[in-house]
């Protein structure tokens, strides 16, 4: 074995079931516990045997080798029955052409455009709220993010009905990817509850995705947005694409610029009702460099404070907490030979609580990404959007949204928990999201103090 890497199963292996109890009763737990086994830790869910790497140096050894260790797995077996062959699902063999067709709509030109979409869409929501108001932040900011998806995707804004429609089909679609990957295969096939609400929510879901792209198709205006550029795509042979491979990527891309965003700044938000002093450094860069009105994509460079702020979020919280990869030759990692076939789990949570890592883990440190403090962190040792070929086409875009939209809120308003609030993370959710998050608004009046980030 390699000097500095250690290998090792978790311990608890229960006949048949493996570790899959301790997996669904705490699973966040269970992944946090890893790095105390080993660099490389066996677990096993069910009949499947999977590897988690917990050192940061195995981790980027996986992404950055996504021939070897490609998109597949229990995980992204189930995520296709959703989101079909779109760029985050499909394998090495389809990912570098369709990454090729896509890049030009997240280019920094494009991504700017995107940024007025995004400041129009807060600010509208933001002058709705009265004192005293209390919301429920996840769905609130899945609205704003939904709607500004909708715009770069679409350059259309989209109704009430459907925003709601697009959460409540992605909520049960991608909420039942973890009950029907631990169940064994057979029972997919089998009427059960859980497979009818699936198949109901997917079904619903590709209508009214097909909806608004047959609306889009029908418009005469000439688009300049993420659709117009699928649209526009030819793959290698020349083709054009087909309509279930845009639906794909639409499906995608919506996912991953609405639920992780909603997800995000409903964290953010909680966090900053517990670190007060956090709150209050906040407020004074928001109202030096904004005074009083919404962010803008010029802002981003000015709110130093804030981006620390997300990206500590992100390291706690990350939405995509487990994800797989699949072995397509026998590889060693960590001095163990992995087959072919072999499960490799990709977990940021893992990395992110890992001791070894980061100092005190668990708190919440927005200054740990200050430069020069986070010059001293190993490489790779952030990956919420993962690295190599595969790292996420939207970070930049995601970033920049989730920026904008905490600092045009902490402009203008404060909040504290309110009462029925249950901010513990849902159980066994595809993104890592709070339960419920209420939040009381409590309107602020902009202060002139010198602002020290």
């Amino acid at each position: 074995m390699p000097p500095g890497y250690t290998s090792a199963t978790a311990p608890g292996v229960l006949p048949l079931l493996g570790h899959a109890p301790y997996f669904v009763y705490d699973a966040l737990g269970f992944l946090e516990s890893l790095p105390t086994h080993g660099d490389l830790v066996r677990i096993k869910l069910g009949p499947i045997r999977a590897y988690v790497p917990c050192h940061p140096a195995l981790l980027r050894e996986i992404l950055n080798n996504d021939q070897v260790f490609d998109k597949g797995g229990p995980f992204y077996d189930r995520v296709r029955e959703i989101a079909g062959n779109g760029l985050a699902s499909c394998p090495h063999a389809d990912h570098r052409g369709m990454r090729r067709m896509l890049q030009p709509a997240f280019s920094r030109r494009r991504t700017a455009e995107y940024g007025t979409f995004m400041e129009q869409e807060i600010s509208a929501l933001t002058k709705s709220w009265e004192e005293g108001s209390v919301i429920d932040a996840l769905p609130t900011f899945y609205g704003i993010a939904v709607r500004t998806v909708a715009r770069s995707l679409f350059a259309t804004n989209i109704g009430d009905n459907t925003v709601e429609d697009i959460r409540q089909s992605y909520e049960i679609a991608f909420g039942n990817v973890f009950a029907r990957m631990l169940m064994p295969k057979v029972l997919a096939r089998f009427p059960l509850p859980v497979n009818r609400r699936f198949q109901q929510a997917n079904a619903q879901l590709t209508m009214t995705v097909n909806a608004i792209m047959a609306q889009y198709k029908r418009s005469p205006v000439e688009h300049q947005d993420i659709l117009s550029t699928l649209l526009a795509a030819r793959t290698e042979d020349g083709a054009a694409l087909t309509g279930d491979q845009i639906r794909d990527q639409v499906v995608t891309l919506i996912a991953g610029g609405s639920e992780t965003t909603a997800a995000t700044l409903s964290w953010a938000c909680y966090l900053l009702t517990q670190h007060p002093a956090a709150e209050k450094r906040l407020h004074r860069e928001t109202d030096s460099v904004l005074a009083d009105r919404p962010a803008r994509w010029e802002d981003l460079a000015q709110l130093p404070y804030t981006t620390r702020i997300i990206t500590e979020t992100l390291r706690l919280y990350p939405p995509g907490w487990f994800l797989t990869r699949t072995t397509t030759r026998p590889v060693t990692l960590a001095g163990t030979t992995l087959p072919t076939g072999t499960t490799v789990v990709f977990s940021p949570y893992v990395l992110h609580r890992n001791a070894a890592v980061f100092d005190n883990p668990r708190t919440f440190d927005p200054d740990r990404w200050l430069p020069e403090r986070a010059a001293t962190l190993p490489r790779g040792a952030f990956a919420t959007f993962g690295h190599g070929a595969r790292k996420c086409i939207g970070d930049n875009y995601a970033m920049a949204e989730a920026i904008l939209m905490l600092a045009t809120l902490a402009g203008r308003w404060r909040w504290e928990i309110a009462p029925g609030a249950d901010p513990r993370p849902q159980r066994l959710t595809t993104f890592l999201r709070p339960r419920r998050t209420l939040l009381k608004l409590h309107a602020r009046t902009v202060t002139t103090e010198e602002n020290t980030p």
